[in-house]
């Protein structure tokens, strides 16, 4: 009983109320510091009182939580030095991440502690000391897998055309070759090796990706752009094009450009996921990202309609018309690519000024130049600015979050040997086994004075001023008279003191 109810104080609007009983409950907890402790009984979605207060954005309560963890260990004027406690907020040894939490959460707030101490602290040192070599070097690694990839398809093995062609339309003068044809020389055994790299490095991707899609989810592990959601979409789609692939060169099934193409486009896009590491390029993958998935996927079915609409017409059209004069609509799947290079303006409208064009040919085209280029197109740019101005107030704040999800990321991947626990431990200032975030603050002496010189003015005003209205209720048949000469009294004391007060805190500042 005791822990649903910190678990509700925690979701209180009113914080100070909320952290006075969280106090209370806990003074009559009998197992404060054991394993038994309320504190560390989780609810039923596995989230402690300290966790709830992080997903739901209670910064007031983590502040609250974080200054009964601290310790102060030695003050010397201005510089103190503090030791937070780690528990429940570094990932290292946790199932369900502190961290993780928060950068996963669809609440704002919630990202806000981010930038409190300790969180930001610990982000910090885990990001500068581990996380950014680990991610570049991850980068490069990938950057010369996609090269060696890349070069396997430009060397495919192809030989000459041997048959007949039965289409004056048909150009093809390479195909595919066999099985057994395509590793007979030195140039076919290098390819090889880089064909196994390949392979080898699509299964890996799948080893690494499938046990993430089962531990958070396949709706939250792909729809959270924080955690690289979409990019996750694209590596794992890429790693299966290139087993599809493999299996059709054993097989020696025609056709293995399709996967192949794909592979390649997949691959080489998700190498803007790498961007997120570096602060000059990260705040831009998020805006590509929230354009694609928010403006884009919108317009592709406007477009779509269109396009369906003016590519069906203007193939009725030239269906009686010799194709040798103007190929571009000579048939139905023909008449789709132009009418989509009409819509962005790739190319302009294919004309003949040697033969007599339909007059309706005209007509639609007319109707099609302001659908698509003067409405449609400025609408997308009109939507599109508006996205950017709405990301650019939080895209900074994203990317941080970003970079978050990154250092978890490689903290749950590498091996523990490569990624030595952040703090210090307890034992080493006799306060257990837990461990502890060493931080440095500085106190300004000033700035506490001018506080303590302001509380002090407005306490006085405010005395002076209960003052006043008891003397407003002494007598009610003489209110209006007593209540003039007070109030003019409650001003001119009000004034004098906080004149003498202002005096002061000028002089010392």
């Amino acid at each position: 009983i005791g822990n649903t109810v910190l678990h509700i104080l925690v979701l209180q609007p009113n914080k100070t109320f909320a952290c006075h009983m969280y106090s209370l409950i806990l003074s009559y907890d009998r197992n404060k510091e054991g394993p038994g402790s309320l504190e560390l009984i989780p609810n039923n979605e596995g989230l402690t009182p300290f966790k709830l207060a992080g997903v739901e954005g209670n910064t007031v309560m983590f502040q609250y939580l974080m200054q009964k963890r601290k310790h102060n260990l030695w003050s010397f004027g201005p510089l103190t030095t503090v030791l937070y406690d780690l528990t429940e907020i570094d990932s290292w040894a946790e199932d369900q991440s502190f961290l993780e939490l928060i950068v996963s959460t669809k609440k704002r707030e919630a990202r806000q502690i981010l930038d409190l101490t300790p969180v930001k602290e610990l982000v910090s040192l885990k990001w500068n000391m581990y996380g950014r070599p680990y991610f570049c070097f991850l980068a490069l690694f990938y950057i010369l897998y996609m090269v060696c990839f890349t070069m396997c398809c430009v060397y495919r093995p192809l030989k000459p055309r041997t048959g007949n062609k039965t289409n004056s339309r048909d150009n093809t003068i390479y195909v595919q070759k066999m099985l057994q044809e395509s590793y007979e020389t030195y140039e076919d055994e290098l390819r090889l090796v880089g064909e196994l790299i390949t392979v080898i490095g699509a299964v890996v991707i799948l080893i690494l990706e499938i046990p993430d899609i089962l531990r958070v989810g396949a709706a939250k592990y792909f729809g959270q752009t924080i955690l690289g959601g979409p990019f996750h979409i694209i590596v794992i789609t890429y790693a299966c094009m290139i087993l599809v692939t493999m299996v059709m060169r054993l097989t020696s099934t025609t056709g293995e450009v399709v996967p192949m193409s794909f592979a390649l486009v997949l691959g080489w896009c998700n190498v803007m996921y790498f961007a997120r590491g570096f602060q000059m390029l990260g705040p831009f993958t998020i805006m590509i990202q929230k354009m694609i998935f928010g403006d884009l996927m919108r317009f592709c079915w406007l477009m779509a309609v269109v396009i369906l609409g003016f590519a069906s017409a203007f193939y009725i059209i030239f269906q009686t018309e010799n194709p040798e004069n103007l190929g571009q609509f000579y048939n139905y799947p023909m008449s789709l690519f132009t009418t989509f290079e009409l819509f962005l303006t790739i190319i302009d409208g294919p004309a003949n000024y040697d033969v007599d064009l339909p007059f309706m040919y005209s007509v639609v085209y007319f109707a099609f130049a302001i659908i698509a280029t003067l409405l449609m197109l400025n609408l997308l740019i009109a939507m599109m600015g508006d996205t950017h101005w709405r990301v650019a107030h939080e895209r900074d704040e994203l990317w941080r979050a970003q970079v978050v999800a990154t250092t978890v990321m490689l903290e749950r991947k590498l091996p523990r040997c490569l990624w030595p626990r952040s703090g210090v431990c307890g034992r080493e200032y006799g306060l257990g086994d837990r461990w502890y975030l060493r931080v440095e603050d500085r106190v300004e002496p000033n700035k506490h004075k001018m506080m303590r010189y302001t509380e002090a003015f407005k306490a006085q005003d405010r005395d002076n001023y209960d003052k006043g209205l008891e003397k407003l209720d002494i007598s009610r048949d003489v209110l209006y008279k007593k209540e003039l000469s007070v109030l003019s009294l409650s001003r001119s004391t009000s004034r004098t003191s906080s004149h003498r007060g202002w005096e002061i805190l000028r002089r010392n500042t």
